[in-house]
C-alpha cells in the first residue's frame, strides 16, 4: 500500500503534474496521504509552545495549504473537463473530506489564538507589508470560518458547509447533464435556412455519431447562439430557446431539477451568515471585497443602470421597428438575437460569420501572444507535455534572459463531459519553499466550437475577447513576483478587483494595431482589411444600453437574493422578475428558468459578487486609459501594469495597487466612454 502512494502521479512535486498517469484509483490515497501530513503539522504547530514567529507557525501552515491545493486542484480540474459518473462519485466522496477539512481548521483556537499572538508580538513589526497582509488575511478568515462560535454552532457551522459544497456541486453536475443529455434532431433541411454551413457541418457530424441522418443541435453555447442568432425559422429558434431557458429546471427532466439546489443553498447561506451575527450572507461576503455593503453595490448598479437604460430602451425600438418590416410583431426573446443579428449586417455592412472568417484559433493565439510579449516584454513558447485531452496545449513564459516565468495549459474547445463557460484556475502557485524550485502554472479554459475534420478552429470576435479576458486572468496568476504562497497571483486579492486585469486585456480586442497582426482569412490567407475592421469597431458599442442592462439585472438579481430576499420565501423567480421591471428592457417568457443554471453564484464563488464584472470594469476601462494616452502597445504602460497591478498579487488593497498605477482613484467616465453611453 505505502509503494502505491509513493508512486502516486498525484503527489508529484517536480516539474508538471503527470495528467497521463492519473487514474481515479489515485485520487481517494493521495488525498488521505495530503491531509494526514497536513493534520500532523497542524497540530505540532498548535501545541508547541515557542513564541509563534513566520518560521515555526506562519510558514508550515502556507506550505501545508499549497500542498493540499497543488493535489485537489488536479482532481478539481479533472471533474470540470472530462467529468464521468465514476470520476464524480470519487470526487464528491473527497470534497467532503476536503470541506471538513478547511472547516475544521478555520475553527482551530490555537491555530487562530496564535495569529492573533504574533499580530500583537515583537516580531510583528520587522514583517514585510506582504506578510502582514497574509496575518491580516488568515484573522479575517478564522473569524469568518467560525472560530469565535461555541461548541454547538461550530458543529452547526461545519455542517452547513459540508451541506453547500454538496448542494453546489450538485447544482454543476444537474447543469452538465442536463446539456449532455439533450439533442434536438433536424431532418428537414428546409428547416435549417440561413445557418452557416460551419455550424451544419458540425451538427451533421454529431449526427453520425448518434448514428442518425440529419443534423443534430446541442445546448453547447458554439452551437446554441449560432442557432438563434441565423436560423430563418422561428418556431425552431423557439424550440432551441426553451431547451436553453429550462435546461436544469423544474419544467425539465426532474433528475437535473436545480430548483431545490437553489432554495437549500440560499437557505444554507442565510443560517451560515446568522452565525456569525450577519443579517444577511451579502454582509459576510462583503468584508472581503472592495464595496462596503450592498447598499453600495445597490446604488452603484442602479445609477448604471439609469445611464444604460435610455441606450437599452432605443435598443429595443429598433428591434421593434425591425421586427416589424419582416412580419415580426410582437418580438419575443427568441427572435432577439435573430433580429440583432439582421440590424447589425444591415447598419453596418458586415455580418458574424464574414468577420470569423479573418479569426482561425492559430492566428488569434499568435496575436495574442504579440501583443503581451510586447507590453510586457515576456516570451511565450510553446511544448509538448502530458495532458488530459488530446485537444490541449501547452506553453511555458520566459523573460528576455531565457529565465522560466511561468507556464500555462490552454484548453480552448468544447466537448462532452466538459463543464461549460471559460475560466482559468491555477494548476501551481508561486512560492519560496526550502529545496523546491518552482514557477506558477496555470489551467486556461474556453468552449469553443471545436475544429472540423482535425483542422483549426474560427472565432467569433466575442470568443477572441473571451481568450484575452481569460488569458488576463492567467497573466495575473503567472506574472507574480510575490513568493508568499496565499498573496501570490489571485490569492488574497478582493474579488471585486479580481477581474480588472482580464476586463483590460479585453480592450487590445478593439485595435487595428492588433487586429491586423491577428487576422488571416480562411481562403485568401491575407489579414483583414482595415475597412472590415472599421465596420467591426463602428458596431463596438452596438446594443450596449442592452448588454449593460442585462448584466446589471444579473447583477442586482444576485446581490438581491443575498441580502433582503428571504430564501423561506422560496420564490427566487419572484424576485428576478421585481428586478426585471426595475431595470430591464428584454422582459423573457415566464417559463424561462435563468437561475437554474446561473452557476457563478450557486456553484461558484460570485454569490454576492457578481456585480464584481461592472466594478471592475471602472477599473479596467480607466486603467487602459493610460494605455490609450501612452499609446496601445506601449512598453513603459506595460511595465508599469505589470509592475503595480499584475506583480503584486494580493499582497496590498486593489485600490492602492490602482492608485499607484493610474495616480489616482478610479473614475467611471472612462467606462461610459469605451461603452457609449454618455449623452
Amino acid at each position: 500500500m505505502e509503494k502505491s502512494i509513493i508512486l502516486n502521479p498525484l503527489l508529484n512535486r517536480v516539474g508538471l503534474p503527470l495528467f497521463n498517469q492519473i487514474k481515479i484509483k489515485h485520487i481517494s490515497p493521495a488525498l488521505n496521504k495530503v491531509l494526514k501530513e497536513n493534520k500532523d503539522v497542524i497540530e505540532q504547530i498548535a501545541s508547541n509552545n515557542q513564541a509563534p514567529s513566520w518560521e515555526n507557525f506562519v510558514f508550515p501552515l502556507q506550505q501545508s495549504n499549497e500542498k493540499l491545493s497543488r493535489v485537489w486542484s488536479q482532481i478539481n480540474h479533472l471533474n470540470s473537463v472530462v467529468n464521468n459518473e465514476e470520476l464524480r462519485v470519487i470526487y464528491n466522496k473527497n470534497l467532503n473530506k476536503v470541506t471538513k477539512y478547511y472547516s475544521e481548521l478555520s475553527q482551530n483556537e490555537f491555530i487562530y489564538k496564535k495569529f492573533k499572538k504574533i499580530k500583537i508580538g515583537k516580531f510583528y513589526k520587522t514583517f514585510s507589508s506582504a506578510q502582514k497582509k497574509i496575518i491580516s488575511d488568515e484573522l479575517l478568515g478564522f473569524e469568518l470560518g467560525g472560530v469565535g462560535l461555541n461548541k454547538d454552532k461550530k458543529l452547526q457551522f461545519k455542517q452547513i458547509l459540508s451541506r453547500l459544497s454538496k448542494l453546489s456541486s450538485s447544482f454543476e453536475e444537474n447543469l452538465l447533464d442536463s446539456v449532455n443529455k439533450y439533442s434536438l434532431l433536424i431532418q428537414d433541411k428546409k428547416k435549417l435556412k440561413g445557418i452557416p454551413n460551419n455550424i451544419l457541418e458540425k451538427a451533421k457530424i454529431d449526427a453520425v455519431k448518434q448514428k442518425n441522418k440529419g443534423w443534430a443541435f446541442s445546448l453547447d453555447f458554439p452551437c446554441y447562439l449560432p442557432l438563434m442568432q441565423y436560423a430563418d425559422n422561428r418556431e425552431l429558434r423557439k424550440e432551441m430557446y426553451y431547451a436553453y431557458a429550462t435546461k436544469a429546471s423544474d419544467l425539465g427532466d426532474k433528475n437535473t431539477d436545480n430548483t431545490g439546489n437553489i432554495n437549500n443553498i440560499l437557505l444554507n447561506k442565510k443560517k451560515l451568515s446568522a452565525l456569525l451575527g450577519f443579517s444577511n450572507y451579502a454582509s459576510m461576503a462583503l468584508t472581503t471585497k472592495m464595496a462596503s455593503s450592498s447598499k453600495e453595490v445597490i446604488k452603484f448598479l442602479e445609477n448604471l443602470a439609469k445611464k444604460a437604460k435610455p441606450f437599452a430602451t432605443q435598443d429595443m425600438d429598433d428591434l421593434k421597428e425591425y421586427g416589424q418590416k419582416i412580419n415580426i410583431n410582437n418580438i419575443e426573446a427568441w427572435d432577439i438575437a435573430y433580429l440583432s443579428e439582421k440590424i447589425k449586417e444591415k447598419r453596418f455592412n458586415y455580418s458574424e460569420q464574414e468577420i470569423k472568417d479573418y479569426f482561425p484559433d492559430y492566428k488569434v493565439i499568435e496575436g495574442l501572444f504579440k501583443v503581451v510579449e510586447k507590453i510586457y516584454g515576456i516570451y511565450i513558447k510553446k511544448e509538448i507535455v502530458e495532458v488530459w485531452h488530446e485537444d490541449v496545449t501547452f506553453y511555458k513564459i520566459t523573460n528576455s534572459s531565457n529565465q522560466i516565468i511561468g507556464s500555462f495549459y490552454l484548453d480552448l474547445y468544447a466537448r462532452k463531459n466538459k463543464r461549460g463557460g471559460a475560466w482559468m484556475d491555477e494548476a501551481i502557485s508561486k512560492f519560496k519553499f526550502p529545496n523546491e524550485k518552482t514557477h506558477p502554472v496555470a489551467y486556461l479554459t474556453c468552449n469553443f466550437t471545436a475544429p472540423v475534420h482535425n483542422k483549426f478552429s474560427l472565432l467569433t470576435h466575442d470568443e477572441v475577447i473571451t481568450l484575452f479576458h481569460e488569458f488576463g486572468h492567467g497573466l495575473h496568476h503567472l506574472l507574480t513576483e510575490i513568493n508568499e504562497y496565499g498573496i501570490s497571483g489571485i490569492q488574497g486579492v478582493e474579488w471585486d478587483a479580481v477581474e480588472l486585469p482580464s476586463q483590460f486585456m479585453e480592450n487590445f480586442c478593439w485595435e487595428w494595431s492588433v487586429i491586423k497582426n491577428m487576422t488571416e482569412h480562411t481562403g485568401t490567407k491575407k489579414p483583414m482589411p482595415k475597412i472590415l475592421f472599421e465596420k467591426l469597431l463602428k458596431s463596438k458599442n452596438f446594443q450596449s444600453g442592452m448588454q449593460t442592462t442585462r448584466q446589471v439585472e444579473f447583477a442586482l438579481f444576485d446581490i438581491k437574493l443575498h441580502s433582503d430576499y428571504n430564501p423561506i420565501n422560496k420564490n427566487f423567480l419572484s424576485l428576478l422578475n421585481q428586478v426585471r421591471d426595475q431595470v430591464a428592457v428584454v422582459i423573457p417568457p415566464n417559463w424561462n428558468r435563468f437561475p437554474h443554471s446561473f452557476s457563478h453564484i450557486f456553484a461558484g464563488g460570485y454569490s454576492a459578487g457578481y456585480y464584481s464584472y461592472k466594478w471592475a470594469e471602472v477599473l479596467s476601462a480607466d486603467a487602459y486609459s493610460l494605455f490609450e494616452e501612452m499609446g496601445i502597445l506601449s512598453a513603459e504602460a506595460g511595465h508599469k501594469f505589470r509592475k503595480e497591478i499584475l506583480s503584486k498579487g494580493g499582497s496590498r488593497p486593489a485600490i492602492k495597487s490602482f492608485i499607484k498605477f493610474r495616480g489616482r482613484k478610479p473614475s467611471i467616465d472612462a467606462l461610459l466612454k469605451h461603452h457609449g453611453l454618455l449623452i
